[in-house]
């Protein structure tokens, strides 16, 4: 074997074991990514934001050099409670089934006990601003289901943000269609704030 032949299966050996460790260390998303987390996260598995190809990010003027995304399996791992809230749209009770916000941002690498806020983006570029504390006292969950089906894209899915407003006294007393304001349907970002 000559010298350059060498070289360059000593390069190719090289870059091949740097990507297998890095391939190993993210979980692996089998399907399409679903939420985006950013910010002040711990965790990275998808690199920046992609001017071309993220362009409802790009429309809602998010940036981001590292990500954390779920995709449908990753965040069904995480585990999971269940929520009988009425719901504004047609002042009946549904169950709405789905992982912890806290328990999400946390996967993605944010400090069980951060001090920081967290903006939740719905795709139709609705935000607003909770604190994981806040997030945490509400037991806001990711839901990915009601009444046991999967939430649709064009509905109120496939990910809305959800807290049991019959069972919170900073909501239960409100008019319905006042208590879900900090409850984004079709959310698909969040940015991770410190404050």
């Amino acid at each position: 074997m000559n010298k350059r032949d060498f070289l360059a299966a000593s390069v190719i050996g090289a870059a091949c074991a740097s990507a297998r460790q890095r391939s190993a260390s993210l979980p692996a998303r089998t399907g399409p990514g679903l939420l985006t987390v950013v910010g002040a996260i711990g965790r990275s598995n998808r690199g920046p934001l992609d001017p071309a190809l993220d362009q409802l990010m790009v429309k809602h003027k998010a940036r981001f050099d590292k990500a954390w995304q779920f995709d449908a399996a990753m965040l069904a791992r995480l585990p999971a409670v269940t929520i009988q809230p009425t719901l504004e749209y047609d002042a009946k009770v549904h169950k709405l089934h789905g992982p912890l916000l806290s328990s999400v941002v946390e996967a993605a690498g944010v400090a069980a006990g951060a001090n920081v806020m967290l903006a939740l983006r719905a795709i139709d570029g609705y935000t607003i601003a909770v604190s994981l504390a806040d997030a945490r006292g509400y037991r806001m969950i990711v839901a990915g289901t009601l009444d046991g089906v999967p939430m649709s894209l064009g509905g109120l899915g496939p990910l809305w943000a959800v807290y049991d407003a019959d069972r919170l006294p900073a909501f239960k007393d409100k008019p319905l269609n006042e208590r879900f304001a900090l409850c984004p349907w079709g959310l698909y970002f969040i940015e991770v704030k410190t404050l």
